[in-house]
Order: C-alpha cells, then structure tokens, then sequence
C-alpha cells in the first residue's frame, strides 16, 4: 500500500476542513450563493494541467469539474473545451460552446493557459481596469475562472479578488488576497523570478 499518497491526501483534507471552518458558513443557508475564496485542485486535475501547459505552445482552455460547498470551490478534474484549433495562438483562445453544450456536467469555472507566464492577472497593475479575461470572466454563469501560468493558477471570483495556488510540490507561499488594480506579483510570473 502506497502511505505518502495517503498521509498526502488526508492532509490536503484536514487542510481544506480548516479553512473550511475559518472561512466559515459553510453548510448555513445561503452558502452557495457565497463568493468563492478557497480553491481546491484535485491531484488529477494539477497533472493534466501540468501536462497540458507543458505540451502546447498556444493557449489551451478547460472546463473546471468539481463542486462548490460555500466558500470553497473543489476541482475534481479539467475537462477540454471545445476549440478548434485556428482558435487557439500564443495570446487568445476561444471556446466553440459552452461547457455544458459540451456535454460537460458539473462545471465551476473555465481555465485557459497563458503561455510563458506572460500577463497573469484579471486587472491592470496598478489600476482597476479589467483585462480581457476579466471581461470574459463577467459573461460567464461559473463562480471561478482561473489562468494557467507556469506552476500556479491565478484564479479570480465574483468578488473581484485575485488568487494564486501553486501547483508544484512545496511550501506554498501565502499571499494576501489581490483586490482589482493588484498582482498577485508585480510585472509576470517570470518577472517575479528574476527570469
């Protein structure tokens, strides 16, 4: 029997029952129609996201399957939307369907690749002028929307607040919730590096 994937997973849990619990109301009437503020990427999921980022040097988009429990948003795995592919370069992709036309059931949110890390925020830096996926963020029915750069996600709700999980093994380094006219970091992911 394989005991780190377990002692892994029943920590990813017991994490996501604390914030869960700190984030709060979870469970009371009207949960659901909270904004989300915790993101939670299934194993499975962070593996084709990884693979997918990896192999293509345009733009992918997937559909986020997972559950919303109030304040927290679980994705169980990503499924491919339907593009085709003179739809998708280095700086733009863009959807045949919806998801559920689609076929998909279970959608909380699009994700979609910015390759090389380039423009990962739903905000102008320093400003509160949305960015072209913040635009596509707002004529969506979803409570999340998340962009692939590198090995994080930065993801954004309905309350206008940016995010980042990391999807590499590792301390994850805690940042402050980015309200518009914010970063997560200044300038690119690559930026932030040093890169």
């Amino acid at each position: 029997m394989r005991t780190a994937p377990l002692h892994t997973t029943a920590a990813a849990l017991g994490l996501t029952a604390l914030l869960v619990l700190h984030v709060g109301a979870a469970g009371t009437a009207g949960a659901a129609s909270m904004t989300a503020r915790v993101l939670v990427v299934s194993d499975q999921a962070r593996r084709y996201l990884t693979l997918a980022y990896g192999s293509l040097s345009t733009e992918f988009m997937g559909c986020m399957i997972g559950q919303v429990h109030g304040p927290v948003v679980f994705v169980q795995r990503i499924a491919p939307a339907d593009v085709d592919p003179a739809q998708s370069t280095r700086t733009h992709v863009v959807p045949r369907e919806t998801c559920e036309e689609a076929g998909w059931k279970g959608t909380v949110g699009m994700i979609h690749s910015h390759p090389g890390g380039d423009r990962c925020f739903y905000y102008f830096p320093g400003t509160q002028v949305p960015s072209s996926d913040a635009e596509s963020f707002a004529r969506q029915p979803y409570p999340v929307d998340a962009i692939m750069c590198g090995d994080s996600i930065v993801w954004i709700s309905r309350d206008k607040t940016q995010r980042q999980v990391r999807l590499a093994a590792g301390p994850i380094p805690m940042a402050a919730d980015q309200r518009p006219g914010n970063r997560v970091h200044t300038g690119s992911l690559l930026a932030a590096r040093g890169e």
